[in-house]
């Protein structure tokens, strides 16, 4: 299905926020690196350290969190991404609550940026992978804190009492949905995705076919999305939220 051309504001703000370290960089690197290629300053707010990631049993477990925390660091560095806050919530556990929407609330209301990434609230069921319950938790309270939290002076009153006043998101793309309306070219900026994912060592049992799979996915988003040959491609559910 080609997606018609929607007009959208150019970001100039932009939280990112993922259950997971390497989320927001497998599921939209390209059009963080992108972004900030034009002027956007991007920050990253993730649910979880990572708790439960990992393949490598000879590692402790309990040396995942600071290891998956400084990957992501690593991988942020590649697009220069401004700061990246973990929330700390459990790694396969995440859900709802009020505790994660404010967390998200209160990253919205520090940053006030103009434009939010996240994961869909909403199963897909041609990509089970990228439906993780966390995934799915982590979209459902970021729409939550976007509209109405963050912009509601009296939700989580103890925000303003720590001197973050209420802020509204305009416009937010969600990754991995399966009703997309929106895509982003990342042609010029895909080298960066494929550097930032490498960060992730942890989480890679085969470095070597990063870069395959991921020009793979963009070039066939391209050609169903943009009806392309040539060019690679993000693409998004965007959802106006002025």
């Amino acid at each position: 299905m080609l997606i018609e051309p929607v007009e959208v504001e150019q970001p100039k703000v932009v939280l990112a926020v993922g259950a997971h370290p390497d989320d927001i960089d497998f599921g939209a690197g390209g059009t963080v690196a992108k972004w900030i290629s034009e002027g956007a300053e991007v920050h990253y707010v993730l649910a979880t350290t990572g708790q439960s990631g990992g393949y490598d049993e000879s590692i402790p477990r309990f040396e995942i969190p600071g290891i998956r925390q400084f990957e992501q660091r690593a991988a942020g560095d590649v697009y220069g991404v401004s700061s990246i806050e973990f929330l700390d919530f459990m790694d396969g556990s995440v859900v709802v609550t009020s505790e994660l929407r404010k967390g998200i609330s209160r990253a919205i209301r520090r940053v006030k940026p103009d434009t939010v990434i996240s994961q869909s609230p909403v199963r897909n069921f041609d990509r089970i992978g990228a439906s993780h319950p966390d995934h799915l938790a982590t979209g459902e309270a970021a729409l939550q804190a976007v509209y109405p939290d963050a912009r509601n002076p009296f939700a989580f009153p103890e925000l303003l009492e720590e001197g973050y006043a209420a802020h509204s998101v305009s416009q937010v793309f969600l990754m991995a949905s399966a009703e997309v309306n929106f895509y982003v070219d990342i042609t010029s900026t895909i080298d960066k995705k494929v550097a930032a994912i490498r960060e992730h060592k942890s989480q890679l049992k085969d470095p070597d076919s990063v870069e395959t799979m991921v020009r793979n996915w963009a070039a066939t988003y391209a050609n169903r999305f943009a009806g392309a040959e040539g060019l690679l491609v993000e693409a998004f559910r965007y959802v106006n939220t002025r």
